[in-house]
């Protein structure tokens, strides 16, 4: 407990911030290192500046951290750092997660994670499809993780309790300032077999700042994301396009082209930002997800491949969300000219299969 005394009081640090953080922690070692540091030692590290020195040289964020720690404990509230082999495996990846977070419940021994998001004010429609696909992804044994709001994010949580599926909510204040209120109930059966996640301590009121940073951990936790009813401008579009810059894969459910709360499921399909979702054979095929109690699919053979495909196909195995051909012929130092008719022919192959935005991946 005593590392972890340090490593939230690196977190209360104003001007310090996740990024800054795991390169201060990377370069000394631990967080009680960097605070145990002298003033000479710390001034040779780079971009931490005198400001920040004489603030890790003060004992007030220790004293704020031992607090929280106290009060999660009265609140069985859990504290996993970046570092721990309990925080999130999946949320680890994301350059910008959280250093801590705070958790009820098992958050970290799921295989097969998906988010499903979309508007608060759904339809009927919406809400039947919500609860459709995660009666359907029942057989996928994967959790399912939203955001706790009114809409889509209740109702997927309520079909996933109802069909006895784990699922997690990611809450954008404290643990123990469910918001909103009303998904108490909800909110302490989920922690049953699933959980509840937040990056801020006991206490903190669930301000509107908070949710977009929120979006970014429900991202991160998961393999894909699914939209449902959302419109052009709001928190389900910010969820899919950091999932898509973290190379998670994204699906849309389309909706009725009258519809506000359709347009943005619409429009990511139309600009290939995702896949269209039909039913969950679709998350089978491209996450190359079997039924839980399926046999296992045979791996391809690469070693029969000329050379270059095998290297593609090597860096291809690294990212199984799919990557850039860009950042592939980086990898690989093929041309991308010439990249592209290797790509095809393993395509062919059925090897490889190529998804929007230009990416490829592995079958």
């Amino acid at each position: 407990m005593n590392e972890k005394l340090y490593q939230l009081a690196l977190e209360l640090i104003p001007g310090i911030g996740d990024v800054n953080a795991k390169n201060l922690i990377a370069y000394c070692g631990s967080a009680s290192a960097i605070f145990k540091s002298t003033k000479s030692q710390l001034n040779k590290i780079p971009g931490i500046g005198p400001e920040r020195i004489e603030t890790l040289k003060s004992s007030t964020y220790l004293n704020e951290s031992e607090k929280i720690i106290n009060d999660c404990q009265k609140k069985n509230i859990d504290i996993h750092h970046f570092t721990d082999s309990t925080y999130p495996s999946k949320l680890k990846q994301a350059i910008d997660a959280p250093n801590i977070i705070y958790a009820k419940g098992d958050v970290n021994k799921w295989s097969r994670v998906l988010a499903i998001v979309g508007t608060r004010n759904s339809t009927e429609y919406g809400e039947a499809v919500t609860s459709k696909i995660v009666e359907d992804s029942r057989s996928l044994n994967a959790v399912i993780v939203s955001g706790l709001a009114y809409g889509i994010d209740i109702t997927a949580h309520r079909a996933a309790l109802k069909n006895n599926i784990p699922t997690i909510g990611v809450l954008a204040g404290g643990l123990d300032k469910i918001y909103p209120s009303l998904h108490k109930k909800q909110a302490e059966e989920m922690i049953e077999t699933g959980g509840l996640i937040s990056e801020n301590p006991p206490g903190t009121k669930p301000e509107a700042h908070f949710f977009p940073a929120r979006n970014r951990i429900i991202a991160g936790m998961s393999d894909a994301v699914i939209v449902v009813e959302a419109a052009k401008k709001g928190g389900a579009l910010i969820t899919a396009n950091i999932a898509d810059s973290y190379n998670k894969t994204v699906f849309a459910v389309p909706g009725d082209l009258s519809n506000k709360y359709s347009e943005g499921c619409n429009y990511l399909i139309r600009n290939q930002k995702a896949l269209l979702y039909t039913g969950v054979n679709d998350l089978k095929y491209h996450l190359n997800w079997d039924d839980e109690h399926s046999p296992a699919a045979s791996k391809p053979d690469f070693t029969t491949l000329p050379p270059e495909d095998q290297k593609i196909a090597g860096i291809l195995s690294e990212y199984k969300n799919g990557i850039p051909i860009d950042e592939l012929s980086w990898r690989t130092q093929i041309p991308v000219n010439q990249l592209a008719g290797n790509l095809l022919n393993l395509e062919f192959q059925g090897l490889v299969k190529s998804l929007p935005g230009k990416k490829y991946k592995l079958v």
